[in-house]
């Protein structure tokens, strides 16, 4: 069988493909405008192995844009539309777009870009000065396929959390258009994916999981459900209106539905829920635990990154009887290594290396590639954990988060997953601090719930430490707490703590 959009457009013409909004795309005429803007690609001079670029909120012409570059074998690449415009840019000239996709309200971010093998800067949503219009391009161009067709590739960029963004280049391009691929075939076996399912993304689709799940949706004749921006009443109404069976949510998202009251999450209807995923960033136990006790048993988690290494997977009777764990990997054996490389035993920490059967590389960046390797042919996504003797893995932290302080190695996660169980904890980072005694120490940075005024709660800087040396050892506790009205948290889910204000790190800062 065919998998791709463009088979359900002759079976299934009139089903929606893109539900945003007040917005209905149909299968017939999401091939329409991908088709379209496919020939207008190869007028540009984009063949296989070219890249585009597409810089676009979560809008239906997302999908006709980058529908239209992964069928005439292009690497496409999505940019995360809060950058600045320097790193915007940066990603566009990295890359070595010929072909440019900006939303009218976002081509502002390229007024300075210096981008040399770029041929054409295209405007989506209405004509912009100085860029052609999409529309009008399009409206030129004959809606039957190419006659060149073959599957094309995400090139994602990494979050950059701890630096400039690298790009990540997929090992394989050209295949036959519509041969089933790995990972719609594991969304089907593993979540049940198929023609009957509404998925909701509530996440922006320059991410590579809203990305990739919502392109395996279609491959597989589903329907995508798209927010612009998550609220949680927004996703409690839609999954009630659209009879949604599938989403995927960051814990941030949990947290946030779970802080609802309890009565205004019960006005919803819920029922037509099959399947919740989590990923991209740790989940507090006590929030899954919560969560599972919401929505029944069908919450379920992953661990994978973008690089493609490892995926693990845990349903939610296995996390109940494993709780805290991100499951047994599907894909390459789990190895624990130590500081001099070798092996761990069971229920000891180090870093989280995966065999993989294939190797991707950083685009344009040899030595950062041949770094993301050890000696063996494995892979790390930069993570620490253990594994329990039944195989199960089990994170701590990143590597890049660990705080030394006495000598000692504390992991943030573990205080964080306590202190967001605290009424005056919206949201929490745990960073540390210079320390003339301890070399670091733990500082708490805490966003209290909505309306509250950062500077009216320096005075429960305590109560929070106190709660938190009530649950874990007093070395792990933060010494001091600072408020913030808002954390630097991605809408991946995953917080920058680089973004974090210069105030909050200075030493001076104390609040015990």
């Amino acid at each position: 069988m065919i998998q791709h959009p463009s088979a359900f457009a002759v079976s299934h013409p009139e089903r929606p493909a893109v539900l945003a909004g007040e917005q209905v795309v149909t299968y017939a005429q999401l091939e329409d405008r991908s088709a379209r803007v496919a020939n207008l690609l190869h007028s540009c001079g984009v063949a296989t192995g070219d890249h585009i670029a597409v810089l676009l909120e979560n809008r239906p012409e997302f999908f006709d844009v980058v529908g239209a570059g992964l069928r005439i074998g292009a690497y496409v690449t999505p940019i995360n539309w809060h950058l600045t415009a320097r790193e915007a840019a940066f990603i566009v000239a990295d890359c070595g777009a010929q072909v440019l996709f900006a939303s009218s309200e976002l081509t502002s971010l390229m007024d300075d870009l210096d981008a040399p093998e770029l041929r054409r800067r295209i405007a989506v949503g209405g004509p912009v000065e100085g860029w052609d219009d999409l529309d009008a391009l399009i409206a030129g161009q004959p809606s039957t396929p190419p006659t060149e067709q073959c599957e094309g590739a995400w090139m994602f960029y990494s979050s950059g959390t701890t630096g400039q963004p690298k790009g990540i280049k997929p090992p394989t391009i050209g295949g036959e258009l519509g041969a089933p691929t790995s990972f719609a075939a594991l969304v089907a076996g593993l979540y049940g994916f198929s023609e009957e399912s509404v998925y909701l993304c509530p996440a922006p689709l320059y991410h590579a999981a809203p990305a990739g799940w919502t392109n395996a949706v279609h491959r597989l004749g589903g329907t995508a459900v798209v927010m612009d921006r998550f609220d949680p009443l927004e996703t409690l109404a839609l999954i009630e209106r659209h009879r949604v069976t599938h989403v995927q949510f960051v814990p941030t998202h949990l947290v946030r539905l779970l802080k609802l009251p309890a009565e205004v999450r019960a006005g919803y209807d819920l029922s037509s829920l099959e399947v919740v995923v989590h990923a991209a960033a740790p989940c507090p136990p006590e929030v899954k635990r919560s969560a599972i006790e919401w929505l029944g048993p069908i919450v379920h988690e992953y661990y994978s990154g973008s690089e493609g290494v490892g995926f693990c997977a845990i349903g939610p009777e296995e996390w109940l009887a494993h709780p805290g764990s991100v499951g047994k990997s599907l894909l390459g054996t789990v190895h624990i290594l130590g500081p001099d490389g070798e092996e761990l035993a069971p229920g000891e920490q180090g870093e989280v290396w995966f065999e993989t059967p294939s190797r991707f590389e950083y685009h344009g960046d040899p030595a950062k590639t041949a770094a993301a390797w050890n000696d063996k042919g494995w892979s790390s996504l930069g993570d620490v954990g253990s594994l329990d003797a039944d195989g199960y893995l089990y994170l701590a932290d990143r590597v890049s988060n660990m705080i030394i302080s006495g000598g000692v190695n504390i992991y943030p996660r573990e205080v964080e997953d306590v202190l967001i169980g605290h009424p005056l904890v919206d949201d929490v980072a745990v960073i540390g601090v210079p320390d003339e005694e301890m070399g670091e120490a733990v500082r708490a940075v805490v966003q209290p719930p909505a309306g509250t005024d950062p500077a009216s709660l320096v005075a429960s800087g305590p109560e929070l430490v106190e709660y938190c040396r009530e649950r874990l050892s007093h070395f792990k506790c933060p010494r001091s707490v600072v408020f913030v009205a808002e954390l630097p948290r991605l809408p991946s889910g995953k917080l920058a703590k680089r973004l974090l204000p210069a105030e909050v790190l200075r030493p001076d800062r104390i609040t015990r």
